[in-house]
């Protein structure tokens, strides 16, 4: 049986020792995923630099790995309806590490957008009930934009 851990500050004085890894490891995770999105950002603002690239890449990989755990990672990029977008996402990441950032970036981009595509109207409803982006998505033509990508993507 796990003994409760007292020492320390935050929620996991509450959790049993035991249970303890597991929320450490998420938590990291969501940080190497924002460290890697920031990275990425930083790679693009600084003319397509490819070692904030690379960087960016690993991290973001990485986190996503600690997120969601090693087994459910290679579940969803090896599923066999993604294999062309985890060929274009890691295609794109090899291509930025020989050297061609933009042609890269751009191959990496079309991979995580075919990948991720099932997450965009749940991120979309999500910015709807957000303050002030709700009202920029109000806007008559991004509404409308918005309007067509969530008829092609229902949620069920």
């Amino acid at each position: 049986m796990c003994r409760r851990h007292t020492l320390g500050f935050g929620l996991s004085n509450i959790l049993p020792k035991c249970l303890k890894f597991p929320i450490f490891r998420v938590e990291i995770g969501i940080g190497l995923t924002g460290f890697g999105a920031f990275f990425l950002f930083l790679g693009i603002i600084f003319l397509f630099d490819k070692g904030l690239l690379a960087i960016g890449n690993i991290l973001f990989l990485v986190g996503l790995a600690c997120v969601i755990g090693l087994e459910r990672t290679f579940r969803f990029f090896f599923q066999q309806h993604k294999l062309k977008a985890t060929g274009f996402f890691i295609g794109g990441m090899v291509i930025v590490l020989i050297g061609w950032p933009l042609v890269g970036m751009l191959v990496e981009m079309y991979g995580f957008f075919l990948l991720f595509r099932g997450f965009f109207p749940v991120v979309v409803n999500f910015l709807r009930r957000v303050p002030v982006i709700s009202t920029i998505l109000s806007l008559p033509g991004i509404n409308g934009f918005l309007m067509r990508f969530e008829e092609r993507n229902p949620m069920v």
